[in-house]
């Protein structure tokens, strides 16, 4: 089968041929309907020895597709169902896994695989879609429950103002979630204005472009200092910004991927007692089955992140365009698009 694949750091990916994947007993074989490049695959391949990922892996793990293939012990699922894939793939058996909860378990593996015409998953990971939601639509469903899992990491109350750091797609999508679960003002800020209409589109109340007086911004923008504050960038001195923009015993939530360390002074948030806390990953029996249910209509549609649908030959240029700004937000690759 053709698959996108990641050799070494430095080079791009290529496009390629792979042995199909057959599913194991308690796998099924999935057509792949759908895959979003995510910024963490843009990180794994610039530093993949944290990840544990080498030459030949094929990335991906925002994707939904079709079941063509069960393995024998599996009983819950069977061929032409529409399926969401979880991506963190635990032992099945410990606490957490029982809990619904693989993203805890001690032997969780944040799989790959999307990038490619097909892939094998445990049936367990697999959540069949609702009848109101398009297929591809369900490739959104992984960073929807990310974003829904940070608001509630949060302990957001309704009325709460907010301001998120990064107009990225988890930025967006907690922008979506906040305003879902009744904030009073959410506000997105970002160093550029092209993400502007996106952001009000998916919920946001205002924009704020970042720079020297962001925390005076967003106090405007929030109608005061705001309660919460998301850091969705990952890049160093953003926690300290956030830490300057909330407000006196307010919340900051660290939710972008900071690799190398991070340079802010905590004696601001000392004096301000704000809580520091950090965000990972979903619930899976809980969060994902809600992310599913967002995807089936309301007033703020998270489909308004996609922005582009490509086949897997233009993957390597596009995929290496997205480490640089650009007008996009949501690439989907769809393997069968003609």
């Amino acid at each position: 089968m053709k698959a996108a694949i990641f050799d070494t750091v430095g080079s791009p990916l290529r496009i390629g041929m792979v042995p199909d994947p057959a599913p194991a007993p308690d796998e099924v074989l999935l057509r792949v309907a759908a895959c979003g490049i995510c910024g963490s695959d843009l990180h794994i391949t610039e530093d993949p020895v944290p990840f544990g990922i080498g030459g030949g892996f094929v990335l991906g793990h925002e994707f939904a597709g079709e079941v063509i293939d069960t393995g024998a012990e599996v009983t819950g699922l069977r061929t032409g169902d529409r399926v969401a894939v979880v991506p963190m793939r635990g032992c099945g058996h410990c606490e957490a896994c029982r809990r619904g909860d693989p993203a805890r378990c001690p032997e969780m593996v944040l799989i790959g695989g999307g990038y490619a015409e097909y892939v094998t998953v445990a049936a367990r990971q697999c959540h069949i879609l609702p009848d109101e939601v398009a297929l591809e639509d369900g490739a959104l469903a992984e960073p929807l429950s990310v974003g829904l899992h940070c608001v509630i990491r949060s302990g957001m109350k309704p009325g709460d103002r907010v301001a998120i750091l990064g107009a990225g797609p988890i930025g967006l999508l907690v922008a979506f979630w906040a305003r879902r679960m009744g904030a009073s003002r959410v506000v997105v800020a970002d160093i550029h204005n092209h993400q502007r209409e996106r952001a009000l589109a998916l919920g946001a109340t205002g924009f704020a472009l970042s720079g020297d007086k962001l925390a005076e911004n967003l106090a405007d923008l929030c109608g005061g200092a705001p309660d919460i504050v998301f850091e969705c960038v990952g890049k160093r001195g953003l926690l300290g910004a956030a830490v300057e923009a909330v407000r006196l015993q307010g919340t900051v939530v660290g939710v972008g991927l900071c690799i190398g360390g991070d340079e802010w002074d905590p004696f601001v948030a000392l004096t301000k007692e704000v809580s520091l806390l950090f965000s990972v990953f979903f619930h899976q029996r809980n969060e994902f089955g809600a992310a599913l249910d967002a995807l089936r209509g309301g007033p703020f549609a998270p489909q308004a992140l996609i922005t582009d649908r490509i086949d897997l030959s233009p993957v390597p240029q596009i995929f290496e365009s997205l480490r640089r700004r650009t007008t996009q937000c949501k690439v989907l690759i769809k393997p069968d698009l003609v």
